[in-house]
């Protein structure tokens, strides 16, 4: 499901819409890179580049995020 988020910026509030499962993404990669969200989604719209719109560059990060392999990888042990 998408939903509305909202964030301040720079000291300007600002909304985007994401999926349940970019959102959880974005706040592992938070967590994984020992920041406040807020600082992250402050650093992906500073790298932004200014024809895209923030939804869209924070799905792009993630997705990029998950690519390199800077991800915790999920353990596949059973046992």
């Amino acid at each position: 499901m998408i939903r509305k988020h909202s964030a301040t910026l720079h000291g300007h509030r600002t909304s985007f819409s994401l999926e349940d499962a970019f959102w959880q993404e974005l706040k592992a990669i938070a967590t994984a890179r020992s920041m406040p969200l807020a600082q992250l989604i402050a650093e992906i719209d500073d790298q932004r580049t200014p024809d895209s719109n923030l939804s869209s560059a924070l799905r792009v990060y993630v997705l990029e995020w998950l690519k390199s392999g800077s991800a915790p990888q999920a353990s596949t042990d059973e046992g």
